[in-house]
C-alpha cells in the first residue's frame, strides 16, 4: 500500500452577526468543504465570528497560521458593518484604500453617478493584496497572504471560488466509499472500531437514520484506492457477518 500523499490545509472563517443571530443559513462554509475535497485540500476548522473588528483580527490571525489557506466569508458590502476588509489589513499590518483597479472595475459596471460613496468602499483593498474577480455583482475580493477574502452572497462566494480554482494546488483527492445498512449503530460499533483498526491509513464514521426504523450510514473515506476497496470487501463481511441484509453501497465516483 502506498503512503497516503500530504494535502494543503484550509479553513474557514464566515463573518456575520446575521449567521449568528439565524437570520440568515450559512451554506458558503459547505459548498467550501466539497469544492475542497474535490481539489484535494483538507478543510480543518470552520469558524463563525460577528462583525466585531477585533474578533475578525483575532481568528484570521489563529486561522492563517494553523493552515495554508484561509478562506472568509461576508463583509465586504458597501454598509458600515462590512468591516472584513479593515480587519483584514489590520491583521496583516497593512494599510487599506481604495484601489485604482478595483475602482475602476467599478465604474465600467455602474451606471454613470451611480458609484456612490458606499459603492466606493468595495473599491477598498489592503496593500499587497490581490484581487478575486467577481463576475456577479462586479465588486472584487482579495488575496493577502494565504487569505482569500470573499462575499457572503452564496452565488458571489461560489462565483469567487471557481475563480480561485487553477490557484488552489491540492494533493490527490479524498474517495470515500458509503454503506447505508438496516442495522442500529449500537450493534454495529465494535467490529467497525475493528475495521477502522485493521486499516490505520483510512478515516471511518457512522451516521444514524430513522427512517422506517433504525438504520446507519458506514463510511470509510482515503486517498488509497486500492486500501479503500479492501477495506470495502471487509465491511461486506463484516456485515454478512452480522447477518444485516439491507445494504446499499455507494463506491467512489
Amino acid at each position: 500500500m502506498t503512503e497516503p500523499e500530504t494535502r494543503p490545509t484550509a479553513a474557514a472563517l464566515v463573518i456575520g452577526d446575521e449567521v449568528l443571530s439565524g437570520r440568515t443559513r450559512e451554506g458558503n462554509a459547505w459548498h467550501l468543504a466539497k469544492t475542497l475535497t474535490e481539489i484535494g485540500v483538507d478543510l480543518r476548522e470552520i469558524r463563525v465570528v460577528a462583525d466585531d473588528r477585533e474578533a475578525i483580527v483575532e481568528a484570521v490571525n489563529a486561522l492563517r497560521a494553523r493552515v495554508d489557506h484561509l478562506f472568509t466569508s461576508g463583509g465586504i458590502g458597501p454598509t458600515h458593518d462590512d468591516i472584513t476588509a479593515d480587519a483584514v489589513a489590520a491583521a496583516f499590518g497593512a494599510s487599506i484604500g481604495v484601489r485604482e483597479d478595483a475602482r475602476a472595475i467599478l465604474e465600467a459596471y455602474y451606471a454613470a453617478g451611480e458609484l456612490n460613496e458606499a459603492r466606493l468602499r468595495m473599491a477598498r483593498i489592503p496593500e499587497g493584496a490581490t484581487l478575486i474577480l467577481n463576475p456577479g455583482s462586479q465588486a472584487p475580493g482579495f488575496t493577502i497572504g494565504n487569505v482569500h477574502v470573499m462575499a457572503g452572497v452564496p452565488a458571489v462566494f461560489q462565483a469567487m471560488l471557481e475563480g480561485l480554482r487553477p490557484v488552489l494546488k491540492g494533493g490527490a483527492p479524498l474517495l470515500s466509499w458509503a454503506f447505508r445498512v438496516g442495522a442500529p449503530e449500537g450493534e454495529l460499533a465494535a467490529p467497525l472500531g475493528a475495521l477502522a483498526a485493521r486499516h490505520p491509513a483510512l478515516s471511518f464514521g457512522s451516521y444514524p437514520f430513522y427512517r422506517g426504523g433504525a438504520g446507519s450510514t458506514l463510511v470509510a473515506r482515503g486517498q488509497d484506492r486500492a486500501a479503500l476497496d479492501a477495506a470495502a470487501a471487509e465491511m461486506r463481511a463484516m456485515l454478512a457477518a452480522l447477518g444485516v441484509s439491507d445494504i446499499a453501497e455507494t463506491p467512489p465516483g
